[in-house]
This record gives structure tokens, sequence and C-alpha cells, in this order.
């Protein structure tokens, strides 16, 4: 018998796989991005659907098998989404795709979780241009995260303080030009 692993998890996205399967992009506290199959999601009913739609953090059990990952159980924690207005919910649907675009695959990096739900947990109380600034700091902590990026981020590696904001929004540019150099280091 193959161990399971509990962890905290979101899930980014989700896409459809065989008849009532799903294949989930689940960003976890211990395991960093993982691709998780689970059976059975999309049937109507199904115990485990309501923890594994996008932006919902859950406990998850995680087996890993021969093929990969595979969800054995999960406990929904908290609805992210239904907290965030729907430019929030743009912008961090943005974040979970850049996420996705530079993590090829799978990647064993723990960070990336914190990095995330920092953002996630500021995002509901920051006014237009304290989000856009914001969003900008969050890719380039990921950037960074992922050693795409070498310079110094404002507020270090989770702040989302005023002043930090106010900081990122006066190197708004700079910020933006040091993405795009990063995204370009990617091969993206």
């Amino acid at each position: 018998m193959r161990p399971k692993y509990s962890t905290r998890g979101i899930v980014l996205a989700r896409a459809p796989l065989a008849e009532a399967s799903a294949l989930l992009y689940v960003l976890t506290a211990d395991f960093g991005l993982v691709r998780a199959r689970a059976q059975g999601v999309r049937k109507p009913g199904a115990k485990l659907a309501s923890a594994v739609q996008t932006f919902r953090e859950s406990e998850v059990m995680l087996v890993r098998g021969k093929d990969g990952w595979r969800l054995s159980g999960a406990n929904l924690v908290d609805n992210r989404l239904a907290v965030l207005q729907p430019g929030a919910r743009n912008r961090a649907g943005r974040i979970a795709q850049l996420t996705l675009r530079l993590v090829h695959g799978e990647t064993n990096d723990p960070a990336l979780f914190d990095v995330f739900m920092g953002f996630l947990e500021a995002l509901p109380t920051l006014d237009e241009t304290e989000a856009d600034a914001a969003e900008c700091l969050v890719a380039l902590r990921l950037l960074r995260t992922l050693g795409l990026d070498a310079g110094e981020v404002p507020g270090g590696e989770s702040s989302y303080e005023k002043a930090v904001l106010d900081e990122a929004t006066l190197l708004r540019n700079t910020l933006i030009l040091r993405i795009n150099r990063g995204i370009g280091a990617s091969g993206l």
C-alpha cells in the first residue's frame, strides 16, 4: 500500500479527464505545485467536488503512484473566491496562470504556496491602485522564488502593508521591467 500525504493546498486550475474525473493543478504547502488525478469529482453529488473547485483552500490527501499523484480525499478549509470582487478575481486568475506558465510540470518548492496565499489573503482589503501594486509584487516574488529574478523585492517575501504598496506603486515601471525580464529568462 502506498503512503498517503496530507497537506494544505489550493486548486489553481482543473481540466476534465476521462468521463467523470479531473486533472487538478494544486499548489500545496508541503510539495509545491502538483498535478493530481481526482476520480469521480465531476459526477453529480460527488463528495469531493466542493473541496476541489478553483481557488478553494482544502486539506488534501495525496497518494504518489507510478503514474503521478492521485487525490484520495479533501476537506474544504476556505473558499478564497467568495470574498473577492470581480476585479480581484481577475488578478488572482492572472497570477494563477502565471504560476502555471512559469512552473513546467511539477515543482517541489513549498515557498510558492506562501507567496500565492499571502497575495490571496491581502487582495480583498486593497483598493484598485494597491491591488495593482500587489499584483506586480506577487509576480516578482514568484519569479524570485523560481530563481528568475535576483533583485530586491519591496516588502521582502510577503508584506502587503500600505507603505510597501506605495513604494511598489512608485517603482511600478521598474518592477514591470524586471517581471518581463524574468519571464523572458524562463524561455516563455
